[in-house]
């Protein structure tokens, strides 16, 4: 029956299914990755995770993710029915996460349309070794093992009736989720759970395979299943159990006569009536509707109420009981799964949506001299209101949390810790912060690498630490929160920290230091920052994970490149702190528009701490034409932008123009412009790829008036 139908329409749902219980199964296993064992519920979790991804592969013919999923699932299900106490924990934690890495790549090479041929052989067999390692244990303690979890490939899903006497016949009802997309593959993955203990097994509607307009009418009437197997109830509920698509499972022991009627719970004889067994309804309705039955024989008939239509609500002081409708059905909140380039083409839709809106609000014909705009005025402000909160919605939509991100890390903590041998706990804090789906996809990598550091470089041996007197784990904790419309994201250790002396050698040995300046005139944070050069390393020993500093000049640039910075905090024995500050989004920005002869540019409003005027006797001339200007005792770098980037017709004077203080990680720049044009809601987008990169400048926006303006960045600017 399996080559009878297309599984392109599965495909989909498979993948995005099994990546999600491929997340929440690592999530289980590197949240007890330091206990002593797994308790019974992750145990059970983990059980019905693979034989989730079992099924749902057997179905799309995955042989090889179906096999190895079917080996980890005969472990845990030893686990749980056996209990054995000498399972070494942490060699079970790493064959978990192996078969969930190879499941992963395999999906992988499914999501870019390759074949899914990876070889688990290995894999299997060391499971195999392991399950009879804990089984001879057990065996040698005098307990029975329990029944061998045994898989036999489908070959048809109706099995010829054969009872015997220890026989059950079941009716099964199954009661979807409204919001459930697919519910006629979710329904073919009960039947196909089911077939393995079924003797004889019927479904309606039976057309679920061939016709997808069959999942609306299972999510409307439910999913019924005839089942004739040696099976307990209990039994059956662990194989289609309740969970994120199935909303309840009701289930029936049957006479073998009901069960050979089939879906038709008629009468059995003209006038004799039977005991019918509602499917469509709960336990709880039925009993309550025979007790109301019995209470109606002895009262008159009123005018029928439909159960559920009203609701007692409390009663006021001196006032009869009220009656209220309960809320429609319909608003309860459901979910939907959005492919996310909707999503980005949605918010490019909005990003033209509110230059249009620029380009009338500031067009030309409005500016006639004696026109009343009274009413434009205000249809004026009701479409910026209803344009603001169009785009708030669809910045929240493309917010994701940080948990997946940082749940990535707890693995790499796990991995690397393990194979140099350093005792290492780990701590998430804020995971839950939100963050743009493409600033995530940004600050991975980097992330990444200063996590690798933490444990490769800077967190100490074991013996290195008992040295030292450092009593405890070695400890990274990584946290999430949001400040001043940014987000800030750090990477902690209680490692040895920093060297300054050691930095300092290494960058006057490369010449990054100024001969006439003593090293003591260096801050920490400016000694810090020479680590994040390219090429600059203090690790003597080249490791499969770098030194704290290979490397860090991309992860700086990848900051950079999304408006980020990285800060570096450090002591001496104690530890070190790496400090990301991203922005939330990428999309739209508030800048300040100004004008450079006939130029516009833009700046994001955040990176301007003030606006001023200055005179001509504030400015500070060097020889080499380096210019500075004292505002109010502080002396600050003055960059010319006119003469920075070779435009012409710019305003000479300082006296004429306008300085913009900058500020980015405490380094400040006074940036001199003709003009203040004002502030407006920026749309972001990127220089096109033919035009060479051009420092100081992040990407490009269409103004009010149709022209073209380059946004700066001020990061770039001040370097």
């Amino acid at each position: 029956m399996a080559e009878e139908f297309n599984t392109e329409s599965m495909l989909d749902m498979y993948l995005f299914e099994n990546t999600q219980l491929l997340e929440q199964l690592q999530e289980t296993v590197l949240d007890q990755k330091d206990a002593d064992c797994f308790d019974e519920d992750s145990i059970n979790e983990i059980f019905r995770t693979m034989h989730t991804i079992k099924g749902s592969s057997g179905i799309m013919m995955f042989d090889n993710i179906t096999a190895i999923s079917h080996k980890l699932e005969d472990v845990f299900y030893y686990l749980r029915e056996s209990h054995p106490d000498n399972v070494p924990h942490v060699e079970l934690v790493e064959h978990v996460l192996e078969v969930e890495d190879f499941i992963s790549s395999e999906m992988e090479k499914i999501r870019n349309g390759d074949s899914p041929d990876g070889d688990a052989s290995e894999i299997i067999a060391s499971l195999d070794k392991f399950l009879e390692m804990i089984k001879n244990g057990t065996a040698e303690s005098g307990v029975e093992p329990p029944p061998e979890n045994v898989h036999t490939a489908p070959k048809q899903f109706y099995i010829a009736p054969m009872a015997t006497s220890a026989s059950h016949f079941y009716k099964i009802f199954i009661t979807f989720f409204p919001e459930t997309e697919m519910a006629n593959v979710h329904a073919y993955k009960a039947v196909y759970a089911l077939k393995e203990i079924a003797e004889d097994i019927l479904y309606s509607p039976e057309d679920i395979l061939t016709d997808e307009k069959s999942g609306e009418a299972i999510v409307k009437d439910g999913f019924k299943i005839l089942l004739q197997s040696q099976s307990s109830e209990p039994e059956i509920r662990e194989l289609i159990g309740v969970g994120y698509d199935i909303e309840k499972v009701d289930i029936f022991e049957c006479k073998a006569e009901e069960f050979l009627r089939g879906f038709d719970f008629g009468e059995s004889e003209p006038g004799a009536p039977l005991a019918r067994i509602d499917l469509e309804s709960s336990v709880e309705d039925i009993e309550a509707r025979t007790n109301k039955t019995e209470a109606e024989e002895k009262k008159p008939a009123k005018p029928a109420i439909a159960p559920g239509d009203f609701v007692i609500q409390s009663r006021e002081p001196g006032k009869q009981k009220k009656l209220a409708k309960d809320k429609p059905k319909g608003e309860k909140a459901s979910f939907i799964s959005v492919n996310v380039s909707k999503m980005d083409q949605l918010m490019d839709l909005i990003g033209e949506l509110v230059i249009s809106e620029s380009v009338v609000l500031q067009s030309s014909d409005l500016k006639v001299p004696g026109l009343n705009l009274d009413n434009f005025n205000k249809a004026a402000a009701q479409l910026s209101k209803i344009s603001t909160d169009l785009q708030n919605v669809i910045m929240s939509m493309r917010m994701v949390p940080l948990a997946n991100t940082f749940q990535k890390m707890n693995r790499i903590v796990f991995d690397v810790s393990r194979k140099l041998g350093k005792d290492i706990e780990f701590v998430m804090i804020g995971e839950q912060t939100e963050v743009d789906k493409n600033i995530i996809e940004h600050i991975s990598d980097p992330l990444m690498h200063l996590v690798r550091n933490s444990v490769d470089h800077g967190i100490e041996t074991n013996e290195e630490r008992k040295e030292s007197g450092k009593a405890g784990k070695g400890k990274v904790t990584l946290a999430a929160r949001t400040e001043a419309g940014k987000v800030w994201i750090s990477v902690e250790d209680n490692g040895k920290g920093l060297d300054r002396e050691k930095i300092i050698a290494k960058a006057r040995k490369q010449g990054l230091l100024d001969d006439n300046k003593p090293d003591s005139a260096y801050t920490d944070k400016e000694v810090y920052q020479f680590i994040t050069l390219p090429g600059f390393s203090t690790n003597e020993q080249v490791t499969e994970y770098s030194g704290r500093g290979v490397g860090m000049d991309v992860v700086v640039q990848n900051i950079q490149a999304i408006g980020g910075t990285l800060e570096i905090e450090s002591e001496p024995g104690l530890g070190s702190i790496m400090t990301l500050k991203i922005p939330l989004t990428l999309a739209i920005i508030d800048g300040i528009v100004m004008e450079i002869g006939t130029s516009s540019f833009v700046m994001e409003t955040g990176a301007i701490k003030e606006f001023t005027r200055v005179k001509e006797s504030m400015m500070i001339h060097e020889p080499n034409g380096d210019e500075y200007v004292m505002i109010r005792g502080e002396c600050f770098p003055v960059l010319r932008l006119g003469s920075w980037y070779g435009l012409e017709n710019y305003e000479k004077s300082v006296e004429n123009g306008v300085m913009l203080i900058l500020e980015i990680d405490e380094k400040k720049v006074c940036l001199l412009v003709d003009r203040l044009v004002g502030e407006q809601e920026i749309v972001v987008k990127p220089i096109p790829s033919y035009i060479k990169k051009v420092k100081g400048l992040s990407g490009c926006t269409q103004l009010g008036d149709g022209s073209i303006a380059l946004i700066l960045d001020a990061a770039g600017l001040i370097e």
